[in-house]
């Protein structure tokens, strides 16, 4: 054998013995930030944390519970993106992050949405919570609300956008990683918002018209192409924070950093858990999207009812599995009785891997049946005699 030969052959093999050797899990990256947490969006699914359930001040962070406040009233139809929001001199009078909207200044509140999604606008903040619940308070209450009904037990709020070093206005990072996932996955649309690197808008005041630029606090979506939001946040209390948002691989991770010693760390802390989760991550994803049998109702003014899945299923894979192997049975009951209503959970489809149960999804019934009566069993009867 030649030179040349010997030498390719020393490296397929060695080549292959690489390929033999068991691989070892990636090294969680070493954080500045005290409190940390790394989620997967669609599962929740934990990838790594640290003091993630430590009471922390949030500055404002607070805003994402003041986004997704907005967009619960959005989606109920009681307020729309073209709504006018009117200023008022307690909301103008807002120190710190500010997009200077002036007394009686009025604004889309798509705008007032962008000024807080995008600028940060303390001002934009509570003339939002003025115009949904005609206080600060009274929105503070929707907070606290909303948290208590989404489980988040390290979570208190005292205003909405931040500006407190009250003990009593605290969460932590876990509950932060919730609030972002339930903001991202319900209002996707968000997202529209939190992208935005710089917008201007046009201040109509009794002093005429004038321009101003929104400039996004996350400097993220410069410095990680993948980047699709959500909020920074810092006061002398709570040092440096953030939630970041990203999408690779359609993969939607949340990193969020609490006390970061300086602004530059919690984007490079932010962006290392970013890149650890994604190196180490395989999504299994499965739309449900087709059609389901009928199943047989037994005393029923209908005979069957159309099943439909509750949504999609996701699986959230670290180990290097082999996400082609998971295995989807469909369990559903011989015939079910009536009264049957819409959504009702008649069966299941569950996923397996490897032969180890990893999770279901229910099979729900599409349409509402009521007991038959003796007028219904009479007019099945006709029918039937009408078709032979």
């Amino acid at each position: 054998m030649n030179k040349y030969f010997k030498v390719t052959l020393c490296y397929v093999i060695c080549f292959i013995f690489l390929l033999m050797m068991p691989m070892k899990a990636l090294a969680v990256p070493a954080i500045e930030a005290p409190s940390y947490i790394l989620m997967e969006a669609s599962t929740g699914q934990i990838i790594c944390e640290q003091n993630a359930e430590e009471r922390r001040s949030p500055a404002s962070i607070t805003k994402i519970m003041t986004l997704l406040v907005i967009f619960d009233h959005l989606g109920m139809g009681r307020v729309k993106l073209d709504s006018e929001v009117m200023t008022s001199a307690y909301a103008k009078s807002m120190g710190g992050s500010q997009v200077f909207l002036e007394e009686g200044e009025v604004q889309s509140l798509e705008t007032i949405i962008k000024c807080i999604a995008v600028a940060s606008g303390n001002d934009a903040s509570v003339a939002a919570a003025e115009f949904i619940a005609g206080s600060e308070q009274e929105f503070v209450n929707l907070m606290n609300q909303r948290a208590k009904d989404m489980g988040l037990a390290n979570t208190h709020f005292e205003d909405c956008c931040g500006l407190s070093d009250s003990d009593n206005h605290y969460t932590s990072a876990k509950d932060v990683a919730k609030m972002s996932r339930e903001l991202i996955t319900k209002y996707p649309q968000i997202l529209d918002y939190t992208k935005i690197w710089m917008e201007d808008i046009v201040h109509e005041t009794s002093q005429g018209s004038s321009s101003f630029t929104l400039s996004s606090t996350n400097k993220l979506l410069k410095m990680y192409e993948w980047t699709t939001g959500l909020k920074t946040g810092s006061t002398s209390k709570a040092l440096y924070c953030l939630s970041a948002t990203a999408n690779r691989d359609n993969i939607d991770m949340i990193a969020v950093v609490m006390g970061s010693p300086s602004n530059k760390t919690r984007f490079q802390d932010a962006m290392a858990l970013l890149n650890y989760g994604y190196s180490v991550s395989a999504l299994y994803e499965d739309l449900n999207e087709e059609k389901l049998p009928a199943v047989p109702v037994k005393g029923g003014v209908q005979d069957e009812a159309a099943l439909i899945y509750q949504g999609p299923f996701h699986y959230l894979d670290i180990e290097g599995s082999d996400l082609n192997s998971i295995e989807k049975t469909i369990s559903l009951p011989p015939l079910i009785e009536a009264p049957v209503q819409r959504g009702d959970a008649v069966g299941e489809a569950v996923y397996k891997l490897n032969g180890q149960r990893i999770g279901s999804v229910s099979i729900l019934s599409d349409v509402t049946i009521e007991k038959a009566g003796y007028k219904d069993y009479l007019i099945k009867v006709w029918k039937l005699f009408c078709s032979l």
